[in-house]
């Protein structure tokens, strides 16, 4: 008979936090822990679970096999704690306890800052954990059960496996002045050849465009394959090339002047951001109740969004 593991909670978080931020060192600086202590807990770690759970490069570290495998089943068991926790302080009847969300970068503005707030204010026992990825990085975050709630595009209406919140166009970004956005809408086949940046494949972005370009019989020229949404953005500041984003996505630097936009027609490209849950475990108090808080937040910022060229779907 096997020896029983008794796991330690506070070494599953620094593993956890190692994940996120892909280096030991960073992970002492944000646990205020020096380094070898923090190498100590995940050498104790490994050989409680048999095998290496992080690969050492230049770099930093990436998950193994193993620790890929044990991630969801680590982050469920501190979830689990937490609700625990939270259900046991002071016998509050309000939801409490850790919902992980993943959302793309563009909503921190418009959805994450007044979640915090209106969560704090309502809710104050939620402890609410951002993480940003691209699309294909929250479906995986969902399905793997890293995270609780996850804000992904979808791009095909027939996509029905989440919630949607906001139907939203595309535009074609540059820089003040330049040719395609001079106008306030531009077909679709004037990008034939134009210089863009572009996430690279297989991006939902990436794959509906090349897509539609086949259809429109017009040849993309991507000229830098970047999945920042940031990196996009400065690049067409500087004139390098078209970004082709959601208006919220760039609407600070379109009010600043240093971007310009134009919405792309004929065929238009929609794309929709949805709200997805985690089947790896059941939904908690907390995470539904910050799911509707979200919804809420979506529905209260209508005018927003129709400005933006959007439609939102939640109400």
């Amino acid at each position: 008979m096997g020896k029983s593991i008794q796991w330690d909670l506070e070494r599953l978080r620094v593993f956890v936090t190692v994940v996120q931020q892909g280096s030991l060192t960073r992970t002492a600086v944000m646990l205020g822990l020096p380094q070898p202590a923090i190498s100590r807990q995940i050498s104790r770690l490994e050989t409680e679970c048999g095998g290496r759970l992080f690969h050492r490069t230049g770099r930093g570290v990436t998950l193994t096999q193993l620790g890929e495998t044990l991630l969801p089943r680590i982050a469920s068991l501190l979830h689990e704690a937490g609700e625990l926790s939270a259900q046991l302080e002071g016998g509050s009847q309000l939801p409490g306890g850790e919902v992980r969300l993943g959302a793309l970068p563009s909503l921190y503005m418009v959805l994450i800052v007044p979640l915090f707030f209106e969560l704090r204010e309502a809710f104050p026992a939620i402890r609410l954990q951002v993480f940003e990825g691209s699309a294909g990085q929250i479906d995986q975050w969902l399905a793997n059960g890293f995270v609780d709630l996850g804000l992904p595009y979808r791009y095909a209406k027939s996509q029905s496996d989440a919630d949607p919140l906001v139907q939203v166009s595309s535009y074609v970004i540059g820089v003040p002045g330049s040719e395609l956005t001079s106008e306030p809408t531009v077909r679709f086949a004037a990008l034939h050849e134009q210089s863009l940046v572009l996430p690279g494949a297989p991006s939902g972005v990436r794959l509906t465009l090349d897509q539609m370009a086949r259809q429109a019989g017009i040849t993309l020229n991507v000229a830098l394959e970047a999945d920042s949404t940031q990196i996009q953005k400065a690049v067409a500041r500087l004139g390098g090339a078209y970004a082709v984003l959601p208006a919220h996505a760039a609407a600070e630097e379109v009010a600043a002047g240093q971007l310009q936009r134009s919405r792309i027609v004929d065929p238009e490209f929609n794309r929709t951001i949805v709200l997805g849950m985690t089947a790896a475990r059941p939904a908690s108090r907390a995470t539904r109740q910050v799911a509707r808080t979200i919804r809420e937040v979506f529905s209260r910022n209508r005018d927003y969004w129709e400005r933006s060229g959007g439609d939102v779907l939640s109400h």
